[in-house]
């Protein structure tokens, strides 16, 4: 029987009673366990009497079955009883006897009251962008550089060349490396050094103090020798350029170019929207958040952090040591605490959304997308069931129920019905596709990349295919 005994808040504190007969109860499958699984030599396995069995296994043991096995059971069935749920919580169990009853108390701090404003109300205003033809036009250019051939130049060099250096040593020391400079992405000092400069020629760059990793290098000067200046060849828009590139014609490159950019700026477009209302319920919203919450997504940042560090095998300590000469540690941990928040709210908006929308996912979506998930992972579902774990799974439901209440709220904010809001598949958090998540925090949302670029990417990648 579960008896509440303080509640202030989001704090709340109650006692829970267990009868003497559960107790009981508890300890005879304990033991029942042990007779089947303690082997004791000169009895049959069930036959060992049970002084026996506590001599081997210990009776703090003994007790220590029986009270977890009351904790797991009753703790769950106080919070129904009391109608809560908990964030964090702070059990203190008394010590359990067979033939007494048992009682715990715990201190927590329970999930807050949400209330939403008045979203259907709300304006979205953010739009796709426009894609003129001279978007196009830039997206063509991009092309046009990423598949340039390099032809050697015959004269000095110029702002957009190729050059090709050799690093060399002090008077009549060793040579180094031989490397290329592509003097239109090169730093300022390397550029200004090598203008104007022939093959054969001999230069001195003065590279600027500056810092490496954690390594703080002085002003120091590195003499090269042009070994070559080749000069970007950039083939002419036309039909044999498209065909270059798997296209019939250049009518053909351009419309599937300009509809590629279209999908992206609609997808762009889509992002912003969502963005933007999502910070508008937010804004909206009344909620009192247990620092508990904070703390627990503080954690769990932390953790897939250190996971992605570990990838590039570098170990937290290090990269702690690190910020910490630099003076960014404070910082780090303050951005840190700020994004574990601004999640916490966003999550918190959106299931409150998804309640009030009364949004359900059926198994046939959750099994789904879930398998999607798998696929982008490069796993089987089994796999990404086995990693995930029950806590993992229930996360992952939860954020299927976001995205979905997110979906339906939009299309009743365009005034479209939604396709029974069909769900993405969405990444779960510990989960990467292709790319680890930076050591550095990052905002939920970034700077949306150029689509000019990445559709000229795309082209590039269909042609080789």
């Amino acid at each position: 029987m579960a008896e509440l005994i303080s509640r202030e808040g989001n704090k709340v504190e109650f006692k829970v009673s267990v009868p003497v007969a559960e107790v009981n109860r508890a300890y005879d499958q304990v033991w029942a366990g042990l007779a089947r699984d303690v082997r004791v030599p000169g009895f049959r396995p069930g036959k060992a009497p049970r002084k026996v069995i506590e001599g081997r296994v210990g009776k703090g043991y003994v007790e220590t079955q029986v009270r977890d096995r009351l904790l797991e059971t009753h703790y769950s069935q106080g919070l129904r009883d009391l109608g809560i749920n908990l964030v964090d919580a702070n059990i203190d169990p008394q010590p359990v006897r067979s033939g007494q009853p048992f009682e715990f108390t715990v201190k927590g701090e329970t999930y807050p009251e949400v209330k939403l404003g008045d979203w259907k109300a709300l304006q979205v205003s953010a739009q796709a962008p426009e894609i003129t033809d001279e978007v196009l036009e830039r997206t063509l250019a991009d092309l046009q550089d990423r598949n340039a051939t390099f032809e050697d130049a015959g004269r000095p060099i110029e702002a957009a060349d190729q050059v090709t250096v050799q690093e060399l040593g002090e008077e009549g020391g060793e040579e180094g490396g031989s490397y290329p400079i592509y003097l239109d992405v090169a730093e300022a000092h390397v550029r200004d050094a090598l203008m104007g400069k022939s093959a054969g020629d001999i230069v001195e760059i003065t590279v600027p103090a500056h810092q490496h990793g954690d390594h703080e290098h002085p002003e120091h000067t590195v003499r090269v020798r042009v070994t070559e200046v080749k000069t970007k060849q950039r083939q002419e828009l036309g039909d044999e350029f498209a065909q270059s590139l798997n296209y019939e014609s250049m009518d053909k490159l351009r419309g599937d170019l300009r509809d590629e950019l279209v999908r992206r700026a609609e997808a762009e477009g889509q992002n912003l929207r969502r963005e933007e209302f999502v910070d508008q319920l937010v804004a909206g919203m009344t909620v009192e958040i247990p620092q508990a919450l904070i703390s627990n997504r503080r954690e769990a940042m932390m953790a897939e952090i250190r996971d992605d560090l570990s990838r590039q095998g570098v170990q937290w300590k290090e990269y702690e040591t690190f910020m910490q000469e630099q003076g960014k540690l404070d910082e780090f941990n303050a951005d840190l605490a700020k994004n574990a928040e601004t999640r916490v709210r966003r999550d918190l908006a959106l299931e409150q959304l998804a309640e009030d929308l009364g949004v359900q996912v059926s198994d046939a979506e959750f099994n789904q997308t879930l398998a999607a998930l798998a696929q982008a992972n490069r796993m089987s579902t089994q796999d990404l069931v086995q990693q995930l774990g029950q806590n993992g799974l229930h996360s992952y439901y939860v954020s299927l129920l976001r995205e979905k209440g997110l979906q339906q709220a939009l299309s009743q904010l365009s005034g479209t019905q939604s396709e029974e809001s069909q769900t993405e598949p969405v990444q779960s958090e510990g989960i990467q596709d292709g790319e680890a998540q930076s050591a550095e925090v990052a905002t939920e949302s970034g700077e949306a990349a150029q689509p000019t670029e990445e559709a000229a990417a795309q082209v590039t990648e269909e042609k080789t295919e």
